[in-house]
């Protein structure tokens, strides 16, 4: 199950992520899951939200660059060693991860990863039986 994720480039300065968070709420489409990775110019915040088709056409209309990237949602236990245990998997498959984030919700822990192979990494985690959530999925947490 791929998720899309948008990728919104943004000026390293005061007020830039709220003013997204603001456009996208007004508009009724709600963030589940972020990551921003920064340095000293730009900023990358990484979303997965509600409708992603109209943040993208909003951010577009308000200037912001934007990119969509499929991603996969991996659901575990939230117990020591459940991340590892995927991990050894993804690893074993020959599959690198690109970039990673992680959030967890009771007794449930989801990770979002970008490998390098999506279909290998789909196969490999299927394979093995592990819970990938779809987007829609992430909502009713």
């Amino acid at each position: 199950m791929l998720i899309r994720q948008l990728s919104i480039f943004l000026e390293n300065k005061r007020g830039r992520f709220n003013e997204v968070a603001t456009l996208l709420g007004r508009e009724g489409i709600n963030m589940t899951a972020f990551n921003v990775s920064e340095n000293s110019d730009f900023g990358i915040l990484r979303l997965i939200v509600s409708d992603p088709t109209r943040a993208i056409e909003l951010l577009k209309r308000n200037s912001y660059a934007v990119t969509v990237t499929e991603v996969i949602c991996i659901q575990m236990p939230n117990i020591p060693g459940a991340l590892a245990s995927v991990m050894n998997i993804i690893d074993g498959s020959g599959v690198s991860i690109e970039y990673m984030y992680a959030f967890s919700t009771g007794n449930k822990a989801l990770s979002i990863i970008r490998p390098d192979d999506l279909e290998k990494t789909l196969k490999a985690l299927s394979d093995n039986k592990v819970e990938l959530l779809a987007a829609n999925a992430l909502f009713s947490l």
